[in-house]
């Protein structure tokens, strides 16, 4: 269940035009430590579907296939390792969306601006290893 402004968030919540979300997930694991992760999702992707046989063109040269649009945030539980491991584990993951997005654009920058603002990279309790790929946390040895 994601939240949204104190609300839980549902399909039908998605605005017009609306291409993905800033998110915010949290778990405390079974040793008592707290994580959070910031990141970023689309709320939908296109998906190829091959034609069926009776729907196929009679000239080779048209498109065999359609497209449709499959939603598949609801499901999403982060691209973190740690935060997958702890759902297969049974611990109750948090998710909250920070903001909603009407572009890739704004979606890439609203996850860097939150990433910063948060200091993600200096906090322990995130388990974000980088920003954009450009920058990352400081390894202690």
């Amino acid at each position: 269940m994601w939240i949204f402004e104190g609300k839980e968030f549902t399909e039908e919540m998605i605005p017009e035009g609306a291409v993905g979300f800033v998110y915010e997930m949290g778990a405390v694991l079974k040793d008592g430590t707290v994580v959070r992760y910031i990141g970023k999702k689309n709320f939908y992707s296109d998906v190829k579907t091959k034609l069926a046989k009776k729907d196929l063109p009679t000239d080779k040269r048209l498109k065999t296939y359609t497209r449709k649009r499959k939603y598949m945030y609801q499901n999403y539980y982060s691209s973190n390792e740690v935060l997958k491991q702890a759902k297969k584990d049974g611990i109750e993951i948090k998710r909250f969306i920070l903001e909603i997005c009407f572009s890739k654009l704004e979606l890439s920058y609203m996850e860097c601006k939150y990433q910063f603002t948060l200091a993600v990279l200096e906090k322990k309790e995130f388990l974000n290893g980088n920003i954009l790929g450009r920058f990352y946390k400081k390894i202690k040895e």
